[in-house]
């Protein structure tokens, strides 16, 4: 087994597709481990996008992420569990979604695409630590 962080971004929680998403994980045979609704600040955000530090579009993914509650959670299913998230979630960019993704069926704009995963095993230890240090 292993695990794995989603985040259901803010746009995501503000037009009510947290039950959505997370059905089709489950749909899937994932399952949930830890969960929460979350205001995110900028401490966290910091951590999290850690490599993105400086970047021209940094300082507005933080107040879009920060901007009202996310819904954190860690998946659990078969090895490699982030790549079967990343699937269910297609590419970054809706306009390049599949139908029948996550980002393909109900996303709009790249910069508010819905929802984050891990995109390794080790990028997911590492996130979930950050959001859930007693499941590391």
């Amino acid at each position: 087994m292993s695990r794995t962080l989603v985040i259901c971004k803010p746009d995501a929680v503000e037009r009510g597709y947290v039950g959505e998403i997370i059905s089709r994980f489950e749909r899937k045979g994932l399952r949930l481990v830890a969960a929460e609704l979350r205001q995110l600040d900028t401490d966290t955000l910091g951590r999290h996008y850690e490599e993105h530090v400086g970047k021209g579009f940094y300082d507005d993914l933080v107040a879009f992420m920060s901007r009202s509650p996310a819904f954190v959670a860690v998946v659990e299913g078969p090895d490699d569990t982030f790549a079967v998230v990343r699937t269910l979630m297609g590419p970054t960019n809706p306009a390049a979604a599949p139908p029948g993704t996550i980002r393909g069926d109900f996303g709009t704009i790249m910069t508010e695409n819905l929802v984050h995963g891990s995109d390794s095993n080790e990028s997911a230890e590492r996130e979930i630590a950050i959001f859930f240090p007693g499941l590391a």
